[in-house]
């Protein structure tokens, strides 16, 4: 156990957090929705600091990152927990708390242990991954600020629901996010992720003003989220208030946890998103877990050159120079492209 950062004692030993945007009244004795930070006596604490769940080395675009160091490996590291209750969620046996409290499982690492290994195995980044990374901000500040000590980027993969002063406190450290812009409707959020739509375009600002580096994912599900009109109004916000060099993933769903009631997504669905934005002005639209499909490659914005061939997650060709299309000399957005 670790004392919470973020939060605030209240009268009858309750307390309030502040490190999502739930901000949740905690009672002594409890926790947070989030299942890992309780209130023992007037004292908020993590209950998952230095308890990795789930380490593993990927290759950054499988976050996905596409505009981050292509081809590099990242060190993926992970608690249990998770703030959301995504009725689709794939990591669901590690982030949703079973009949009563979450069983706070894992195996001791420390942040200097995290980076070492990374280090060792050659990784240009640490990617706090698969659960929610801000449940476990406490691990990943301090894991992040020692990276970046030794030259390792920090990656967030996350639901965008951090509040502003926690991001503004990592931010010196985090150099990029990919943000799951779930769907773009109230009930789609309230229904299927059980939390707020507007809470999520406010993040996705945040880490923007603050200069991180952020590319946006929509896994589509049929009947749930993959409307034009939707899909537009998600292309629209990327482009007019984030930027149209934000990379926008639309992902293939597959039926699994609790939504298992909905096909997978037609690759014709993922066509249809991709043009969407495009046709919004994006500049660089992907389609997720089609491998092989031809929507995963970078096309220069300028002349339209192929720049990065891929298959799955694999590089096949690279043809950026210095950031820059060899063709027209157009910038491709990114870091280190």
């Amino acid at each position: 156990m670790k004392e919470a950062m973020f939060y605030a004692r209240l009268d009858g030993k309750q307390v309030k957090c502040g490190l999502c945007r739930f901000r949740c009244r905690i009672a002594d004795g409890q926790r947070g929705i989030c299942g890992v930070r309780e209130n023992r006596d007037g004292t908020l604490f993590t209950l998952v600091y230095g308890k990795a769940v789930a380490e593993h080395l990927d290759p950054v675009e499988k976050k996905p990152l596409f505009h981050l160091l292509p081809g590099s490996t990242t060190y993926s590291i992970a608690t249990v927990g998770c703030n959301f209750r995504c009725l689709h969620c794939q990591n669901y046996a590690i982030s949703q708390p079973a009949q009563g409290k979450l069983v706070i499982a894992g195996t001791d690492l420390s942040p200097a242990e995290i980076v070492s290994r990374a280090l060792a195995a050659g990784c240009q980044s640490i990617a706090y991954t698969y659960t929610e990374p801000t449940i476990f901000y406490e691990y990943a500040y301090e894991t992040a600020i020692l990276a970046h000590a030794a030259g390792l980027k920090n990656i967030f993969v996350t639901n965008g629901y951090i509040t502003p002063e926690a991001l503004a406190q990592i931010h010196p450290f985090l150099d990029a996010a990919n943000i799951d812009l779930k769907g773009f409707s109230v009930k789609f959020y309230r229904e299927v992720v059980h939390a707020m739509l507007d809470e999520v375009l406010a993040s996705i600002l945040e880490y923007k003003r603050l200069g991180i580096w952020i590319e946006i994912t929509t896994l589509l599900i049929p009947n749930w989220n993959d409307s034009d009109a939707e899909l537009r109004g998600i292309a629209r916000f990327i482009a007019e208030q984030v930027g149209v060099e934000t990379p926008w993933h639309v992902s293939q769903f597959y039926p699994t946890y609790k939504l298992t009631d909905q096909p997978r997504t037609p690759v014709a669905t993922l066509r249809r998103a991709r043009q969407i934005g495009i046709d919004a002005g994006l500049k660089y639209v992907y389609e997720g877990n089609v491998p092989g499909e031809g929507g995963e490659s970078t096309y220069c914005p300028g002349c339209g050159k192929l720049l990065i061939e891929r298959q799955g997650y694999s590089i096949k060709v690279n043809l950026i120079k210095d950031g820059r299309c060899p063709g027209c000399r157009a910038a491709i957005a990114g870091i280190g492209m």
